[in-house]
């Protein structure tokens, strides 16, 4: 996703005095806080690249032995992400055995740099560069494998092939030789941090029963939505897109719902998920905000949660709705705005009976809402 240089979204309407005093209590949480989340993002930045890196070679050596790159190359053609830790483990022949002791170690690092619990499950995986590549691959010509570049602006990528030898490839073009690109499973690596953040900043992985009414709960229904430009370069493949749903819960105390959207891959095209987007049983006000980002692989969940926290979390109840997108991306550290997490689009205001096509605030996506009644059994 392309790095905003202006992250800053004004609110929308006057600005109140009860905006200026949490505007001043952000700013003092910031001005407080230590800068171990920027440590942390650019740490796990390093060790996940690095660790994609030295996967891209293993997986390259191992392409000598015949029927494992077979194997691979029958999976890959299809279009399917090759988990490589089951694919080795389950794959006889020294180099996958080979293989998956160093995809072993290295998805631990992995796991680690991003902050995330063993439980999330291995997060390096396989897949072909580009569609356009099958027929090359079916032709018989031998793949080279790369790293998939952590920033968007990645101007080259390095790619091995079976021999170890390195060839550097133009980021901007999809080249004609069929690319292996090693990343992470950011699906399954939102749903762990996910769970992070819920747990960091109050969210809740699900209704809870005692914030609903006995006979049920409003909801907010997404019927539609689409984002304008997603900027993302062939070798990033479908983006993974979250929101993250703030606002003052029933206690008095700002909480944050990141809500997944694992359907939301490809810019210019139209969703319709039906999904829950609100479930106001949980907010104090009749208003809230929507901030949606974009994971592209190296984000310490433990860091940004403890980010956002050191500074909405201080937010008090004024007896009134603060809109919170601002105090959202004030609390990201500025070093963290160049490739990952990527701020797509934002939305203020949303109401129980906001309904109809709704713009973001950046002007990059659009969703359409309406009010969903949810019946208790």
């Amino acid at each position: 996703m392309s790095t905003i240089s202006t992250l800053r979204v004004g609110a929308v309407g006057a600005v109140l005095a009860l905006v200026m005093g949490a505007a001043a209590q952000t700013a003092s949480a910031r001005s407080e806080s230590p800068p171990q989340p920027a440590r942390a993002h650019s740490a796990a930045h390093s060790a996940v690249q690095a660790v994609e890196e030295e996967t891209a070679r293993a997986v390259a050596a191992s392409l000598g032995d015949s029927a494992w790159r077979d194997g691979l190359r029958a999976t890959a053609r299809g279009g399917t992400e090759i988990d490589l830790a089951a694919a080795a483990a389950h794959t006889p022949g020294a180099a996958a055995r080979t293989l998956a002791a160093s995809v072993a170690e290295g998805n631990t690092r992995v796991l680690a740099a991003k902050g995330l619990d063993a439980a999330t499950g291995p997060l390096l995986r396989l897949r072909l560069g580009d569609p356009s590549m099958r027929a090359a691959l079916d032709a018989g010509t031998a793949p080279w494998v790369a790293a998939a570049p952590a920033s968007d602006r990645a101007t080259t990528l390095t790619a091995y092939d079976s021999r170890g030898r390195a060839h550097t490839l133009a980021a901007a073009e999809v080249p004609e030789q069929p690319i292996y690109l090693v990343d992470i499973d950011v699906t399954r690596a939102l749903a762990g941090g996910a769970e992070i953040l819920r747990r960091t900043l109050g969210g809740t992985a699900a209704v809870r029963p005692q914030a609903a009414a006995a006979d049920g709960w409003w909801g907010t229904k997404i019927d539609a939505i689409e984002v304008s430009d997603d900027e993302e370069p062939w070798f990033k493949g479908a983006a993974e897109m979250y929101a993250l749903v703030t606002g003052f819960g029933t206690d008095g105390k700002v909480r944050v719902d990141p809500v997944d959207m694992p359907y939301l891959d490809y810019d210019g095209t139209v969703y319709r998920p039906n999904q829950i987007l609100v479930n106001w049983s949980n907010y104090k006000y009749n208003l809230a905000d929507v901030v949606l980002m974009e994971e592209d692989g190296s984000t310490n969940y433990q860091a940004l949660a403890k980010a956002i926290a050191a500074v909405l979390l201080t937010i008090t109840d004024q007896g009134a709705y603060i809109p919170l997108v601002n105090a959202v991306l004030d609390a990201i550290p500025t070093e963290w705005w160049t490739d990952d997490p990527d701020y797509v689009d934002s939305w203020y205001t949303l109401a129980r009976t906001s309904s109809g096509r709704l713009n973001g605030a950046r002007a990059n996506g659009w969703m359409s809402v309406s009010p969903y009644w949810v019946s208790a059994f």
